[in-house]
């Protein structure tokens, strides 16, 4: 099994990087650049591209194979990136981002979304059902440790590091990838599929795929079951960051620390899944605690600003406490033990936010490989794709509005509303087909 999962953590690690430069780095660097949350938000339509896999999965499916798709599209990321070295990062008083940066980021994400398929398709076809729980935990850990190490640790270093260093390492990196999903054994050995003799239509293979036991309720499942939580953690850090936290600690404190955090939590699910807890308590327990967990984070954003105080730069680092406001002027003496616990009760609150979510996102997964595997081998990568384009439809769609909502009606009311849609996926999950799960 160690020959099948090596290779698929390293072609996992480097298909992170893109989210993680997007929703970790970009979002900070523009609002430290002066970029209002609702431009920040509309950033992450340049994700678009990963909600159009279905146009493409067919091909995958039927032309040439796996290691061909993913050693091409892997390569074209590197490319990307090296032209990306080439342009200046985006600069204060700018309406947005350049368009020439933008054109290629969204051409990163569309090698990204290509590369996607193909390896999804690869992970299906490669693990027996007695390794989709490791199978799933490589995929979510290496994924999320690709994204820490573009969102977080590249955010903080990129004072020293520079835009056009950050993206030359970058490239380096897609380029050793692509000479990984060429050589590796575990890809070669897979059988290459017979030719088609005709192109596959995607409206066949869609009404195909919806056929496949379990689908529909899966699909349902995994377009809301990120609803709240995906909100929070995109706003969270920003509303951190307008209190006064820098951004290089955001970046080491939101990108590194939490995302330890979180492949933790995807660590500790797949260990669970493999001696044989059952899917669909662990997915109910899990997302209970998430519950509470967001409910506590909320509290804290409201006790933070009744309080009237700011996180100066260095509070969470050194361990410091608030920067006394209303109650200074007044000539109030605030809470000395509350106002020192609150660092750290905010960053304990990412922080376990991070590990639930990483715990629910491998099962979740598990379930959806699971569901895929039902499916006819023809129709796997299509089948996965359309599950996977849905997850990530969600995911985007509340990061996405998560910014207009604060400005438009406030933090407090944006977090009690996401905190009432995160509970929607725990009623969902009461109609779960028992065959299935």
């Amino acid at each position: 099994m160690r020959g099948k999962l090596l290779p698929l953590a390293g072609l996992y690690l480097v298909q992170g990087l893109p989210y993680g430069l997007q929703s970790g780095l970009l979002p900070l660097l523009l609002r430290a650049r002066g970029f209002s949350l609702t431009r920040v938000g509309l950033a992450k339509a340049l994700y678009a591209p990963w909600l159009l896999k279905l146009a493409w999965a067919p091909l995958v499916d039927a032309r040439g194979s796996t290691r061909v798709w993913l050693t091409c599209s892997t390569a074209g990321l590197g490319l990307v990136c090296g032209l990306l070295a080439g342009l200046p990062p985006p600069g204060a008083g700018q309406a947005g981002v350049p368009a020439a940066v933008a054109g290629l980021l969204l051409l990163l994400n569309l090698g990204a979304a290509v590369q996607d398929v193909a390896l999804d398709a690869l992970a299906v076809q490669l693990l027996e059902p007695a390794e989709l729980g490791p199978g799933n935990t490589v995929q979510v850990v290496a994924y999320k440790l690709g994204a820490a190490l573009a969102g977080g640790a590249l955010l903080a270093l990129l004072p020293t590091l520079s835009w056009t260093r950050l993206f030359l390492l970058l490239a380096a990196s897609y380029w050793l990838a692509a000479a990984l999903a060429w050589a590796a054994p575990a890809l070669r050995r897979l059988p290459r599929p017979p030719p088609s003799e005709q192109r596959p239509h995607t409206v066949h293979f869609l009404r195909a795929v919806l056929a496949v036991p379990g689908t529909l309720w899966t699909a349902g499942f995994v377009l809301t079951y990120k609803l709240g939580e995906q909100g929070a953690s995109s706003l969270f850090p920003l509303l951190l960051l307008d209190r006064g936290v820098s951004a290089p600690e955001l970046g080491l404190w939101n990108g590194v620390g939490a995302m330890v955090c979180s492949i933790a939590g995807s660590s500790l699910g797949g260990t669970l899944l493999a001696k044989h807890w059952e899917l669909l308590p662990l997915l109910k327990l899990v997302l209970r605690l998430r519950l509470g967990g967001l409910a506590c984070q909320t509290a804290l954003l409201f006790h933070l600003d009744a309080l009237g105080a700011s996180l100066g730069p260095g509070t969470i680092l050194r361990g410091e406490g608030l920067v006394l406001g209303r109650e200074e002027e007044r000539g109030q003496e605030p809470g000395a033990l509350l106002t020192s616990a609150f660092p750290g009760a905010a960053l304990l609150s990412l922080c376990l936010q991070h590990f639930l979510g990483g715990l629910v996102t491998t099962a979740t997964f598990t379930g959806m490989m699971r569901c895929s595997q039902l499916a006819p081998r023809a129709l796997q990568a299509t089948h996965y794709s359309l599950l996977a384009t849905l997850e990530l439809l969600g995911k985007l769609l509340l990061g996405a509005l998560a910014g207009a909502l604060a400005d438009g009606l406030g933090p407090h009311p944006c977090f009690s509303l996401l905190l009432v849609l995160s509970a929607l996926p725990l009623v969902y999950l009461g109609l779960a087909p028992s065959t299935l799960l």
